[in-house]
């Protein structure tokens, strides 16, 4: 039979865990999204034509700003996981929620990439999504998630623990009933 752990070791092992699957899965966002665009062609390719046209122009630099927001979604995804590694554990949770929704967002930056370049071959969203699903970014996306339920898990574990605590506080601090005599 295993032994029972304490909560205070089953709140360090969460922990590590949690902090460095945010960690990976932050370098993953950030490396797929490097290795998968080059921003320094960005205004030549897509801004740049349509500098005459100021309805279309809106509209690109729209998908463009859009099309690159997964840079954003990792750091989000790492300043969360340096949070939880301090014990904000809040903090740290939200921060990497953000940066996963930001992250997810690739999905339609993919889609906004392949209407940018349908004319161009491979230029069709489906295969861009097939894709997204096979980079360093879909890989950074699921270790996110994955971290994001472990940092749930040792919150409420924490949760429990806290409310347990001041139960048991309570309990020894209650005023002392009057008799009716009195």
């Amino acid at each position: 039979m295993a032994k029972v752990q304490s909560w205070w070791r089953l709140r360090q092992i969460r922990h590590r865990d949690a902090v460095v699957l945010a960690i990976v899965s932050s370098a993953c966002l950030l490396a797929g999204e490097v290795a998968n665009s080059n921003i320094a062609s960005l205004y030549s390719i897509f801004i740049a034509p349509y500098l005459t046209d100021p309805p279309v122009l809106i509209v690109l630099v729209a998908l463009t700003i859009l099309g690159y927001t997964t840079y954003f979604g990792g750091i989000f995804v790492l300043l969360g996981g340096l949070h939880f590694s301090w014990g904000r554990v809040g903090r740290g949770r939200f921060l990497l929620g953000l940066g996963l929704g930001i992250s997810l967002l690739g999905f339609v930056s993919r889609l906004a990439r392949a209407t940018l370049t349908a004319a161009k071959p491979f230029g069709s969203p489906i295969h861009e999504l097939i894709l997204y699903t096979e980079t360093l970014t879909g890989l950074g996306i699921v270790l996110g998630i994955a971290s994001h339920s472990l940092m749930g898990q040792y919150a409420l574990m924490l949760k429990k623990h806290a409310k347990r605590v001041w139960r048991r506080w309570r309990k020894t601090h209650r005023p002392r009933r009057r008799s009716a005599r009195s």
